[in-house]
C-alpha cells in the first residue's frame, strides 16, 4: 500500500496530471488516437529547446571529464534506466568507446531491462552500492534520469556521486525536481501531462532519449570522435559496418576503392588512421602516431603533419 505522502507527490507532478478532455479516448477511432498522440509528442522538441543552454554546460562539463579518463555513467530506474542503458550500449559500435566508457546502470540490474524488479527504484541504497561497485572516482560524470525527478534510486545516485566529487547531473521532466536539485547540471524537460496519464515511457521517455543523445553525441564530438559528421571512430564489427566504415573514409577523402582497402588494410580497420593516412599521405604507424600526439582528434592530427 502506498503511503498519504506519496500520493500527494504524485499528484502534484506535472507528468502525473489527470487530462479530462481525454478522459473518452478509449471511445475514438484508431487513426484519431494516433493524431492526438503524433500531435502530443510534435512539442516535445520544443521543451527540450527551452533546456539548451543546461544541456551545452553540461556537455562541456562531461567532456572536459572524459577528456582526462573519466567515465559517463547513467543511472536510473524503469523506462528513464532502459533509455540509459540503450545510449550507453549503442556508444561503443558508434563511437569505438572503451569497455565501461559509457555505462548505463538499472535499478534492479539487468534483469530490470525486461521485467520490473519490485522496490528497486525505491532504493537509493542500491544506487550507491552500484556505484561504488564503479569505483567511482572524481573524474567520472554521473547523469541521474527520472521523469518525475524524485525516484530514490536516481536521486541517491546522484547525491552519492556529488559525495565522492564526480560531476552530476540530473535529467528529469518536472520543473522544480529534487533530482535537479541534487545535480550540479539539472535539466527539466517539462513536456506536460501524458496522453495516458503517468505514463511516463510517452513523452517524457521521447525528452529524455533526445537529450540522452546529445549528451553522448555531442560529448563524443568534443572528444574527436567524429571528423565533420562522419562517424570516423565506428567500430567494424559486422558487414554493414564493415561497408560503412569504406564508405566513411570514401566520403571524407575521394580516394579510389584500391587505396580506401589499401588505408584500411595498413592501419588494421581504424577508419580515422585510413583516413588519416590518405589526407597527410603517411604510412600507418605513423598515423597512428600523429593520433596518438593529437589526443584522438583527426583535425589536430592533420594539422600537425602539415606542419
Amino acid at each position: 500500500m502506498t503511503s498519504p505522502d506519496l500520493r500527494s507527490q504524485l499528484a502534484s507532478l506535472t507528468t502525473e496530471a489527470f487530462r479530462p478532455e481525454l478522459a473518452e479516448i478509449d471511445r475514438l477511432p484508431t487513426l484519431d488516437i494516433a493524431r492526438l498522440m503524433n500531435g502530443e509528442d510534435a512539442g516535445v522538441a520544443a521543451a527540450v529547446a527551452a533546456e539548451l543552454p543546461r544541456i551545452a554546460a553540461a556537455v562541456d562539463a562531461v567532456a572536459e571529464r572524459m577528456a582526462r579518463g573519466g567515465r559517463l555513467v547513467y543511472a536510473g530506474a524503469g523506462t528513464a534506466g532502459r533509455l540509459g542503458v540503450l545510449d550507453a550500449s549503442e556508444c561503443p559500435p558508434t563511437f569505438n568507446t572503451g569497455p565501461g566508457q559509457v555505462v548505463g546502470l538499472i535499478a534492479g540490474g539487468p534483469e530490470a531491462m525486461v521485467s520490473s524488479v519490485e522496490g528497486a527504484e525505491d532504493s537509493p541504497e542500491l544506487a550507491r552500492k552500484d556505484l561504488d561497485s564503479l569505483g567511482l572516482t572524481a573524474d567520472d560524470a554521473v547523469v541521474g534520469v527520472s521523469a518525475s525527478g524524485r525516484t530514490p534510486y536516481a536521486v541517491g545516485a546522484v547525491e552519492h556521486a556529488r559525495g565522492l566529487g564526480a560531476l552530476t547531473v540530473g535529467l528529469s521532466c518536472n520543473a522544480h525536481s529534487a533530482l535537479a536539485a541534487a545535480a550540479e547540471h539539472g535539466i527539466e524537460v517539462v513536456v506536460g501531462p501524458e496522453l495516458l496519464t503517468g505514463s511516463t515511457r510517452l513523452k517524457a521517455g521521447t525528452a529524455q532519449k533526445l537529450v540522452l543523445n546529445m549528451l553522448s553525441t555531442i560529448t563524443m564530438i568534443r572528444l574527436g570522435k567524429t571528423y565533420g559528421n562522419l562517424m570516423v571512430d565506428v567500430r567494424a564489427s559486422n558487414d554493414k559496418l564493415r561497408a560503412r566504415s569504406r564508405r566513411i573514409v570514401s566520403l571524407a577523402t575521394g580516394a579510389a576503392d584500391e587505396e580506401i582497402e589499401r588505408a584500411l588494410t595498413e592501419s588494421g580497420g581504424e577508419v580515422k588512421n585510413a583516413i588519416l593516412t590518405l589526407l597527410a599521405d603517411v604510412d600507418g604507424p605513423t598515423a597512428a602516431r600523429l593520433l596518438e600526439e593529437s589526443g584522438g582528434h583527426l583535425r589536430a592530427a592533420l594539422a600537425h603533419a602539415a606542419g
